[in-house]
């Protein structure tokens, strides 16, 4: 997948998680927790969506790396790439 691909995905998932987040300009290095006000439950929701809808494991050692979009895309990229060889 593309970064404007992931970056899409973790977005609407996001705004699945929590509403008040659609259409919100987030910098790709801003903390989602603070930016969002999401608390570790939604980061976890956020984690399961994104590994139910990119058919991918994101171990619990590598939820921190979501945390910021950038975090985030860069890590999907890894993982999907590790997942086709």
């Amino acid at each position: 997948m593309t970064t404007d691909e992931l970056r899409t995905a973790i977005l609407e998932e996001l705004a699945a998680i929590a509403p008040e987040s659609a259409g919100a300009s987030i910098g790709d290095d801003e903390d989602l927790r603070e930016v969002l006000d999401l608390d570790s439950m939604d980061i976890y929701n956020l984690v399961v969506a994104l590994s139910t809808r990119l058919g991918v494991e994101i171990s619990d050692a590598d939820v921190g790396k979501l945390t910021t979009l950038r975090g985030g895309i860069d890590h999907l990229q890894t993982v999907l790439a590790d997942r086709h060889g």
